[in-house]
């Protein structure tokens, strides 16, 4: 199954953007988390389902995070972080500003609930790309 494809899979189950991409990078470490998976809800639909900041973008950086983020007492981000958020962000901000006209849902789906059928697979299918690009470059993943 194509990556597009295990999306749409996804989003029939009910699952959202920012969840979507917790699953597929779940799924690609061979990891289950379902606390997580149940905690990115929390960002879908642009942080509450507000039309805010896209849950992709957050998300996101989630991803970054869950491999460069410090995760316990002792323990520090690792060296690569900043720069694998910064690289994430930019190119996010960038892609939906020219693609879309903005980072938020509402901007991006133009307060039409219906685009997020025809925009938010692919958003969603860019982001864990570019996420695992980003990883795979530093060396992370």
């Amino acid at each position: 199954m194509d990556l597009f494809d295990r999306i749409m899979e996804l989003s029939r189950y009910g699952y959202f953007c920012s969840q979507i991409l917790a699953i597929l990078m779940l799924e690609t470490t061979g990891e289950e988390n379902p606390g997580l998976v149940r905690a990115m809800g929390g960002l879908n639909g642009g942080v509450g389902f507000s039309g805010g900041c896209c849950g992709c973008m957050t998300g996101g950086a989630c991803v970054i995070s869950y491999f460069t983020g410090k995760g316990e007492d002792t323990g520090m981000d690792a060296p690569e972080h900043k720069s694998a958020m910064g690289e994430f962000t930019r190119w996010f901000n960038e892609e939906m500003l020219i693609q879309y006209g903005g980072t938020d849902c509402n901007e991006i789906t133009r307060g039409n609930p219906a685009k997020r059928v025809e925009y938010c697979p692919q958003i969603i299918a860019a982001t864990y790309e570019k996420c695992m690009e980003i990883l795979s470059e530093k060396g992370l993943i």
